[in-house]
This record gives C-alpha cells, structure tokens and sequence, in this order.
C-alpha cells in the first residue's frame, strides 16, 4: 500500500523547460538540457518532477495553447529526446509528471480548424458554439484586465465559440462523450511512455457543463472519476494532482468518495492565508484555513506550494486581507495581475533570507506533499519589466558565464535578469553549491529532513495551542513516532512554554540542530524561537496538548 502512495512522501519541483536548460544553443531549454541537470535535482533530493506543457504549440500563452497532444514541440527536441529523458529519469529514481492541458487547445489544432471549416464536421461538436451572441459573452473572464469576453465570433465558423481563457483557446466541450475518449487516449499514450501522472490543469472548468446565457453550470464529477479510474487500469500507482482553487466545502468533491477523484490537489486556500500570516504576523486565519480544509481520507492528500508559474492568487481573502498582502508584498501597482494577486517571485516579496527560510520551513511542515519551484531553492528574483506573468518565468541562473549558463545563445526565450541583486552574477547555482551557508545547500538540508518525517505524510495532525498569537504549533503522530514543528511568524523572537503533563514527554529532540529541550520540575517545556524562527522536534505522544477543534 504505502509503495503505491508514493506521492504521501514526495517532493515535487515543478520546471517549465523552455526556461531551464539550452543545449543546442537556440536560446530555448530543450528535454537534452534537462537530462543533464538531473543529477543536480537527484543530489538536492528532488524525486518528482513536474513538466510544463512541452507539446506542440503556438506558444501564445506558455504552451498552454497546444495543437498536438501526442508529441513534442521542436524547440524542446524530439519524442526521442523525452523518451531518452525519462531513461534518465528512471535510473535516478525521479518520476515525471506532466501538465494535462484539456480544457481547451489552441486554436491552431486541427480539430478547431475543422471543427470550424463546417457544420457538418466530425469534431464540430467537440468545441462549444452558439449561433447568437450570448447574453454572459463578457462575463466570466479567468484574466480580468486583458481578456474582454469569453465568446469569440468567428468568421469561417458562423458561430460564437466558448473560451473560458483567451480567445486562441477555444474551450473542448467534455460533454462529448468523442472527447472524453480522447482524453484517457492522451493519458494512455503518455502513462506508456513511463510518466507517473499529470496535473490537470484547470480541473473546475473541465467538469463545468457550459451553454449560452445565464443557465447555472453543473459540475461532472463523473467525469473525474472517469479519468481517475482509467489511470488506475493502466498503471496502478499513477497519479491525478488537481489545479482546482475551490472553496474547503467544495474539495471533498474533487478528492471523491473514498478517495476515488483526484489523489493530490492544490491547496491555494491554505496558500493565500499563508501569505496573509507572513505578511501580518496573524496565525489565526491560517490555523482556521488548515482545519477548514482537513482531508479525512487516507488516499487523499494536499500539495502544498508558495509561488508557482501564475500570480499568486489572493481572491479568497477578504478586501481588507487581500489589501494587508498588497501592501506588504506588492504595494506597487505594476506588481499586481488581474485585479487578484500578485507577480513576484517568493524571496523579491518577502525581501529577506530569515522569513524566506521560515516560509519554507512552514510549507515544507503541512499537511501534504511540497512543490518547490525552480530558482525558488536559490532565491532567484522576478522581472517586472516583463508582462503579466512572465516576470516569474525568467531562465534558470546556473552560473556567472554568459546568460546565466542557461543557453550560448544571444536572444532568449525570456531575458535572464542582470541587473540588480537578484541578478545571475550574484544569484546562481554554481557559487551557491560552494557556499555552506547558501540558500541552496540550506534547502538541501530541509529536503532531506521532510523526507525523514514520514509522520507528516502519513500520520495524524493536530494544532497544538501556544498561546500565542504569532507562534504556529503542528503536531503529527504516526506509527508510535511523532512530531513537534513550530513557526515563529513575528519579527521579534518569541518563547513558548508547553507543559507536557506525562513522564513520557520529558525530552524533545531538535531535528535541525544539537539541541535537547528538557521539562523542568513542573514538566514545562521553554522553547525560544528567533525572528521568524522554526523548531523540529521529535516526541512522544502529546495528544493532551492538541487544540481542541
């Protein structure tokens, strides 16, 4: 059983390989490149990595737009290349997940193209369209700001068509039952070539029955659990990770009865109050947003992440939260997107290396698997002078040689960053692997902590109540073993005093540094936490000083 989980212990570092590693010297990162820096993710104790779509495309909208799902786009190499890449990847006992992009394609793909060629055209019920105009035709807009409608009259066609993004994806209509056979044809075709699964991106609006007008959507979880058990068939121990940004209340819905939906899911509930703490020092929101989204399931887990390739998506906090994280970490307008997040890097925002470490520290600690971004591990910055959200999408800063040791090209797919002190002669991997104390080796350090505390993937966790309201206190049990990991969210230090009642609970063991906390006579444990401090300890059972929910 637990072999087939594997994801309940992993560690995913999510890459787009356009921006990651050049070999041929085209100023674009290809599958070639990747398979050489392997190694580099195999020694920071990487063991999944999650692709960016990497298919044919028009590359309007970072390969999201795809007009062939069975293959390779040129720029990366060929389907020898990934099949090469993943012979690499097995040998060093890293699994590959992919980006299952099917909500839509790109309007370039032959289906659109015939679908609109004529009514009578096989695959013109495989998109959604609509003779009149629709009365929502500008509503409903996933880019508030710089997308203006999302049903597009098309001339050839004679029709308005639905995109629930922008108008050169043309939204796929699920409810083809031609479609969802597809689908699972796509997933099969990529499980044979040894993928360990796929985000699915945009879970929501695949499910989502969509039709002119104001009719309210149903959502087709059937559909999900169509996917979900096709996967299993083909290979037993392959996942599903959901991009679904849904209230707690609606992602018991997605996981499934008994676990039988999505097996990992993206928590941006849990993510945005994460940021909402590190910009105000308030825990409680956040503690309130881990209980609001326990998973009761075993099968079924979180994945956890701070910044991925979008913005940082802060819709869910209330007006007065949302303002608190702007003006802490994007008080300037040009660092906001989409009238809801913001488009920086993680360690530009938080501005220094203790609270970056501290954020990490948390991620790493909840309920779930961590997703680290690429550059993330070496604090690389953003460029803002990039639109939307290509400021965090900038090449890999491998070195101080030319173009960050990304590429011998001149023009690249994005510029690298150059100036300032997120510039690569100052931020790389080269000069951080010989400094002990660099961010990179301290990252290192906590992966290999994470994969030692099985308790956190496996066991059962508790708030334990610190009587403080800067303090986060977790604790995990699993298996007789436990856990004790504490936050300190405040710039100031702070101590806690936790009294274990049981002569058992004595002696807590620091996991990061030699370090031994004895109880005092009255059983009471002091516990000092720097500035944005955080302590791992291991433990007995502490079950009487959980947070009664």
């Amino acid at each position: 059983m637990t072999e087939e989980l594997w994801y309940k212990n992993a560690i995913i570092y999510s890459l787009d390989l356009e921006t990651f590693m050049d070999v041929n010297g085209d100023g674009v990162g290809d599958f070639e490149g990747l398979a050489r820096r392997l190694d580099y993710l195999h020694a920071m104790g990487i063991d999944t990595v999650w692709l960016a779509p990497f298919q044919p495309t028009p590359n309007k909208d970072n390969g999201y737009d795809i007009k062939d799902y069975y293959g390779v786009d040129p720029r990366h190499g060929s389907s020898g290349n990934f099949v090469e890449f993943m012979h690499q990847a097995n040998k060093r006992g890293i699994k590959v997940i992919i980006d299952l992009v099917v909500n839509h394609t790109s309007d370039q793909h032959p289906w659109f193209k015939e679908a609109r060629s004529h009514e009578d055209s096989k695959y013109r019920d495989w998109y959604i369209w609509s003779k009149e105009r629709p009365s929502d035709w500008n509503e409903g807009m996933v880019f508030p700001g710089v997308q203006e409608e999302t049903w597009t009259y098309d001339e050839k066609a004679k029709s308005y068509y639905f995109h629930r993004f922008y108008s050169f994806q043309p939204d796929l209509n699920i409810e083809n039952p031609a479609v969802r056979e597809e689908i699972c044809r796509i997933m099969g075709f990529w499980l044979e070539l040894g993928v360990a699964g796929f985000r699915v991106d945009a879970v929501p609006f695949i499910l989502e029955t969509t039709a002119p007008g104001k009719a309210t959507p149903e959502m087709r979880f059937e559909y999900l659990r169509e996917m979900r058990r096709f996967l299993q068939w083909r290979r037993g121990d392959a996942i599903l990770l959901g991009e679904a940004n849904v209230l707690p209340e609606d992602s018991k819905a997605y996981f499934g009865h008994e676990g039988s939906g999505i097996q990992l899911m993206f928590n941006f509930y849990v993510n945005q109050y994460m940021f909402y703490a590190l910009a105000t020092g308030d825990i409680g929101p956040l503690q309130e947003a881990l209980e609001e989204t326990r998973v009761e399931f075993p099968i079924s887990q979180w994945a956890h992440f701070l910044r991925n390739h979008d913005e940082l998506d802060l819709g869910r906090l209330t007006e007065e939260q949302r303002q608190k994280v702007f003006a802490r970490f994007g008080p300037e307008e040009h660092m906001q997107l989409y009238e809801r997040g913001i488009r920086r890097r993680l360690l530009p925002m938080l501005g220094n290396r203790p609270q970056t470490e501290m954020a990490y520290s948390l991620m790493f600690s909840l309920p779930g698997t961590p997703v680290i971004r690429y550059g993330d591990e070496i604090g690389m910055g953003d460029d803002l002078s990039l639109e939307e959200r290509k400021a965090v999408r900038t090449p890999m800063q491998w070195s101080d040689d030319k173009q960050a040791g990304f590429s011998t090209a001149d023009k690249l797919v994005h510029p690298v960053i150059d100036k300032g002190p997120y510039a690569y002669r100052h931020i790389n991997v080269e000069n951080q692997r010989r400094e002990p104390d660099s961010l990179l080796n301290w990252m290192t350090t906590l992966i290999r902590l994470r994969q030692e505390c099985t308790e956190i993937g496996w066991g059962d966790w508790q708030l334990i109540d610190t009587d403080d309201a800067n303090v986060l206190g977790m604790h995990y049990s699993w298996q007789g073993s436990s856990l004790l990991i504490f936050h300190n969210f405040d710039e100031k230090a702070h101590e806690i005093v936790i009294n274990l009642k049981s002569e058992k609970e004595t002696k807590l063991i620091d996991l990061m540094v030699k370090y031994t906390s004895e109880a005092d006579a009255k059983g009471r444990h002091h516990i000092t936490l720097d500035a944005y401090g955080y302590r791992w300890f291991r433990a007995g059972d502490l079950s009487h000083l959980m947070k009664k929910g």
